[in-house]
This record gives C-alpha cells, structure tokens and sequence, in this order.
C-alpha cells in the first residue's frame, strides 16, 4: 500500500473510525468504533450476553460490576437520551448525575469525536440485542463506597474538553494513530503508572513520559512499556512488527498474554490494516523515558553453549534445560509464531516479573485470530516446581541472551502463586509439588 493511499484511508477513517466505508449506516459505523474500544470485554461476562455487564472489576477499594449496556429500558441504557449517553461515556456522569467509578476510562474516551459518539450511540440502541439483567452493587465498604467525592475526582483527574487532543503534526495516519491509541483505544488506562489518587500519571504523550511507560498488575499480568526503550519497550520492533502483533498475537519478538489476549481477540483483529497502521506509526513516534537504557545487551555470557552441551551450571539454567529448552532452544531464540524469543524479549526485562512467573506457574495459551489461524499451548510448572525453583528459572532466563532483568526470589514467587487458583496449576492426577526436580538436582 503506498502511502498516499494509506494516507486518505486513514482521513477518511478519522471522523468514521471506518476507513474507506463511509456509506456504512450509522449503527454499522457504531460496531466498528465499539470494537476499538473493546467495550464488550469490561461489560461482558465469561459465557454471558453480550455488554449486559456483571464482569467484576477489582480496585484498590473494593470490588466493583460493569454495567449492563445494552437497550433494556429497565436494566440497561434503553432510556438514555443522546445527551445521557454521551455524559456517561465521555464525562463519566450516570443519567441520575453521579459520578462514575473510573475503571469506566472517560478520560480517555472524552477524546471520542462527536460523530463517532452518535455512531456509536446508534450502534447501541439499534444494533444491541436487549438483555433484562440488573445491574450488581458494588462490594466496597463505606465510607469508600461513597460516590460524591468522585464527582472532586472527576473535576481534578478528567479532561473538562471533548473531542480529540491537539496533535502537533500534519501527518494523517499519525493523527489518528494518537486518537485511538490516546483516546478511543485508551491504551494508556492499563499500560500507564497510575498515582496514589488513582489517576494516570499522563493522558498523553504531550503531558509526560510515564505516558504508556508500563503499568500495575492487573490480575496478576503487568502490562508492558509500549514506548521507544529498546530494553523494555517497542524500541526494537518495527512498525510492521507491532502491526503483525495487534492482528495476530504474535510477532518475530513475542507472543501475547493476559489481558491483551482478549484486547487483541475482541478488538485489535478487527480493525482495518490503515487503523493498525496509524497505532503503529504512533507508537514509534513516542521516545523511552528520559535517562532510561536505550542499548539492550547482545552478549550471552556462554550460555547458549553451555546448554546446548548440556552442561547447565545452575539450579535456573538446569530446570530451564529440564523444561524450557525443548520449545524456546538453547539459544532462547525459540521459534518465530510458536514458540516466543526469550533472548532479548523485553518482557523479561522488565522491572517487574509477575507476568513471567505467573506464566511459568500456569502456562498460558495464545489464542488463534483470524490471521493466526492456530492457537498453542505452553504448559504450567507450578505443580512440580517449588518457589526457589521457579525464582531460579525466572532469574535465569531475565539474565541470560543478552537480557537485564532483576533476580527474581523465592518470596515473590510464593507471592504471585498466592493469587493463582490451585486448579490452575495442577497436571492432571496430581494435586501437590512432588520435587522431583529438586531431588534430582541436589544429588
């Protein structure tokens, strides 16, 4: 695609958030802009209708359930007026005035534009099946629970203008890459530090560099730097590589996890190649933190051929050799769309590794996507490895290939396995740790 071409794709596609379809129908038009901004996956339960809500969301205060979006006059928003509508998505206020909870991102979506907020609005009333499901208090004790003071959370932390930020560039495709990565997309709700307020450090790349610098766990996953750090975030990949990853789940670099599995499966598979395209270009635009390392490391110390001769000379590389090395090679280069790269994957470099244990204590698998049309499967360990055992792997493969990781110790993996159901980390026929491989290595 040339890219005068993806160039008018892309203004065509910034007040539709359609491409080049213009003559779709409102509602049509609804679907697409609700696919970008995954609202099924917050107000959908697992084997439950489409958007009639009840998914908990866990906070710092206390638990809370997504809403019921769908037109039910009784139970869902089939009585929202327009404007209704429009206050609840973008300004974070309910029909009867009260101030939502901000795990609904309208700080973000106050950047929607005002036709995709009638298309979308007409997605909802038309193009939504009605679900008659009532809505579930929330489980936060008093006087947290309280919503007036958000309404002071709301004046202070959200944007008071609507409609997308100002961009500094006359470049199309970046113009919608930062509307949907800064507001519709609102990537930066998981991917951003939030403060002890609970309010994202920056909206924006403009309002500073802790902008989509890696978030919190969420459920036991940390969601990644997407910026330029070649160490820990996007620097390495290009534009086609974080292309490839939005549609498929996979790249040369890594495969997906945790909650961005259903991002991508909801969401990111579903938008245009011009819409992915513009994220990506975005993306590459925005530089790592200021004093942050910008040279990832090449040399791996020997330890390819150390494995690769079967002379692993610590507990971490010898449970690696044991369990790891079959799939991700000595080299940890892996194999390319199966099996992730361990060697420079800037996961493992991250200052955090809670996404790596809880992965080694689980497996995890990649789902397939209309373009990766096969899903696979890495098995979980935390039903024959102990603590010590996977803090020794987990350090292993952040500092082994070239990679900076922090060691790991047995604390945090004991810390991580609390928040993981024991069902998850069964084989099947055993339910307790038989250390075998302790055994064998202590002989």
């Amino acid at each position: 695609m040339t890219k005068t071409l993806l160039a008018a794709l892309c203004v065509g596609a910034t007040l539709s958030a359609w491409g080049a379809t213009d003559q779709a129908s409102p509602a049509a038009r609804g679907e697409y802009i609700a696919r970008a901004g995954d609202c099924i996956a917050c107000h959908t339960v697992k084997g439950g209708q489409p958007f009639a809500g009840g998914l908990p969301l866990a906070t710092p205060i206390g638990m809370i359930y997504s809403t019921n979006i769908t037109p039910d006059a009784t139970t869902g928003i089939g009585s929202y007026s327009f404007e209704a509508f429009e206050k609840a998505v973008r300004r974070g206020i309910r029909k009867d005035g009260a101030t939502l909870y901000p795990a609904m991102p309208f700080p973000s979506y106050a950047r929607i534009t005002d036709d995709d907020m009638h298309a979308l609005y007409a997605y909802f009333m038309t193009g939504v099946k009605a679900v008659n499901q009532p809505n579930r208090d929330v489980d936060i004790p008093w006087p947290l629970s309280m919503r007036s003071p958000l309404a002071s959370w709301r004046w202070l932390f959200a944007p008071d203008k609507t409609g997308p930020s100002p961009v500094t560039t006359d470049d199309p495709v970046l113009q919608r890459g930062a509307y949907l990565v800064e507001g519709l997309g609102h990537c930066g709700t998981c991917h951003t530090p939030r403060a002890i307020s609970l309010q994202e450090k920056a909206l924006t790349n403009a309002e500073g560099d802790e902008f989509l610098s890696g978030g919190a766990p969420i459920e036991g996953w940390i969601a990644k730097d997407l910026r330029g750090s070649p160490v820990t975030g996007l620097g390495r990949w290009s534009e086609q590589d974080i292309v490839q990853f939005l549609k498929s789940g996979r790249n040369e670099h890594t495969a997906v996890f945790g909650g961005m599995s259903e991002v991508v499966d909801h969401s990111l598979q579903h938008l245009t190649d011009a819409d992915l395209t513009a994220i990506a270009r975005y993306l590459k635009t925005v530089p790592p933190r200021a004093g942050e390392a910008t040279v990832a490391g090449n040399d791996d110390g020997g330890v390819t051929r150390k494995l690769h001769d079967l002379l692993p000379d610590s507990l971490g590389a010898r449970v690696y050799a044991d369990s790891c090395m079959a799939c991700h090679r000595s080299n940890g280069a892996g194999y390319a769309q199966t099996f992730p790269s361990l060697a420079g994957n800037t996961v493992l470099n991250d200052h955090a590794a809670d996404s790596v244990i809880k992965i080694v204590l689980t497996g995890y698998t990649v789902p397939a996507t209309k373009t990766a049309v096969t899903e696979y499967t890495m098995p979980g360990f935390g039903w024959r490895l102990a603590d010590d055992e996977v803090a020794a792997v987990v350090t292993f493969v952040r500092q082994s290939w070239g990679n900076t990781g922090k060691v790991v110790t047995a604390e945090e993996v004991a810390s991580v396995r609390k928040t993981v159901a024991p069902e998850d980390m069964q084989a099947p026929n055993m339910s307790v740790h038989d250390g075998a491989v302790q055994k064998r290595f202590s002989k």
